[in-house]
């Protein structure tokens, strides 16, 4: 993506992430569970910057083949942009690099636009974790990405 580049998390971005998790999530991670993902053994973190700023950000932990992709977001200022897509090819690249051949998440119900997304990065919805979101008590979709190679 033009003019985005990709770096590990590190101790500067967590204020700028917190900042984003707030506005975009309604159940928002707390900052010390990002500051877990600095040194997380199994986990990959990403953060995206456009000109040195935080814009978006995506983890995963890659555990035996399986990457389970644990957070997303992107500054709702940049959305619709491509970034969202390009996080989440550039992390399931690394998990990829790290032995992951497929990948799981969970998605608000609701989130049409992650799940369009993620079906066109050929995820497919396995399944529903009933009230999984302890803010609204929304249903989780579960889905699978079976072959990271075929990733389209």
């Amino acid at each position: 993506m033009k003019g985005v580049r990709f770096v590990e998390l590190a101790e500067e971005h967590i204020g700028p992430i917190m900042e984003i998790e707030k506005r975009s999530q309604s159940s928002p991670w707390s900052e010390r569970s990002f500051r877990n993902e600095l040194d997380h053994a199994h986990g990959v973190f990403i953060v995206a910057l456009a000109d040195g700023t935080v814009v978006g950000y995506a983890g995963a932990w890659v555990l035996a083949d399986e990457a389970h992709v644990t957070t997303i977001a992107v500054d709702p200022d940049r959305r619709l942009s491509g970034i969202g897509r390009a996080l989440m090819d550039e992390l399931l690249e690394r998990a990829k690099n790290l032995g992951a051949t497929c990948s799981t998440l969970e998605v608000r119900a609701g989130n049409e636009p992650a799940i369009k997304l993620y079906e066109a990065m050929g995820y497919v919805g396995v399944g529903l974790r009933k009230k999984y979101y302890p803010d609204n008590k929304e249903d989780a979709v579960v889905m699978w990405l079976y072959d990271l190679d075929k990733i389209q």
